[in-house]
């Protein structure tokens, strides 16, 4: 029996094109290749085969009785690996079983958040698809992608955990906001005036980017410490304290005139957001599908 290999099917192919194009100086342009080395490859195609499959000559290309045989072998075979290719597409694509996926707060008013189109993505790959979404602190989300509850994680985490992979996907902008009740409200102060003046209240910030805040406020401690973002803007909006909020979340207290945004041109900041998954074990299939989804939408929205 003949043991078929890599080559041999390439060399199929050929035969095959040479039969559609009617002859070896007919298939050169099919082929990209001159008729010399068709007509090497059919030579060696017909060894391996240990049959003639054609008559070339100033008579005209014909098939032998052999390769009539042979050619309708070999559209079936072709046929049969076309189908298998697109069955494998299909494969790829129809991802199933469940998804663990972190997100800290308040991100679902940010228009440059990839995940709201990574899920639509992600989900149109199958119905087999389960996703269990938590929302956490970072301390929280690397905790449990460490431990294996979560799959992978979506937020700020600027101390790099060993343990962890961290990938960078897009940055969220912050701006320093005060309330309605605070003195600052409405102040169009800039630079070192503004600074001072915050210096001397109540600041807020988050624990989990506590130096961060501090050193853009030129500040060496906070008046309050929160673990989230819904946390900071209560605290903003009691008029008691100032801090940072994303510009996104803050714009529905701006719009009503609850918060007010303090020197945006100065002191607008950039947070960055990376997803964390484990180090050292391969990805399962459904979590490969969605940081590919994940990583297609990030470039889409342009802000990675």
């Amino acid at each position: 029996m003949i043991q078929l290999h890599d080559v041999d099917l390439k060399l199929l192919r050929v035969f095959a094109t040479i039969v559609r194009c009617g002859g070896f100086s007919a298939a050169q342009a099919a082929l990209n290749a001159g008729q010399s080395t068709i007509s090497e490859q059919m030579t060696h195609l017909e060894t391996r085969l240990g049959v003639k499959l054609c008559q070339r000559g100033r008579s005209g290309f014909r098939l032998t009785e052999q390769g009539v045989a042979i050619h309708e072998a070999t559209q079936r075979l072709l046929s049969a690996v076309e189908n298998f290719c697109m069955d494998a597409d299909v494969l790829k694509q129809h991802i199933s079983g469940k998804l663990n996926l972190g997100i800290i707060d308040t991100t679902i008013t940010d228009p440059d958040s990839p995940i709201p189109r990574t899920t639509q993505r992600f989900v149109s790959r199958g119905h087999d698809v389960h996703l269990n979404v938590y929302v956490g602190t970072p301390a929280e989300l690397e905790e449990r992608v460490l431990d294996g509850r979560l799959h992978l994680a979506i937020g700020h985490f600027p101390i790099h955990v060993p343990g962890l992979q961290h990938t960078p996907l897009y940055q969220e902008a912050l701006g320093l906001y005060c309330g309605r009740r605070h003195p600052l409200y409405g102040s169009l102060a800039e630079g070192e005036e503004l600074l001072e003046e915050v210096k001397s209240g109540r600041i807020v910030v988050r624990g989990y980017m506590q130096q961060y805040d501090l050193e853009h406020l030129g500040v060496s401690k906070a008046a309050a410490t929160v673990d989230n973002i819904e946390a900071t803007a209560i605290l903003i909006i009691s008029g008691a304290y100032v801090g940072f909020l994303p510009e996104h979340f803050a714009a529905q207290w701006v719009k009503n005139g609850d918060m007010h945004q303090l020197a945006p041109a100065s002191l607008r900041l950039k947070s960055p957001f990376d997803v964390i998954t484990r180090r050292g074990t391969a990805p399962p299939p459904i979590l490969q599908a969605f940081l590919e989804d994940l990583s297609a939408s990030a470039r889409k929205t342009g802000n990675g």
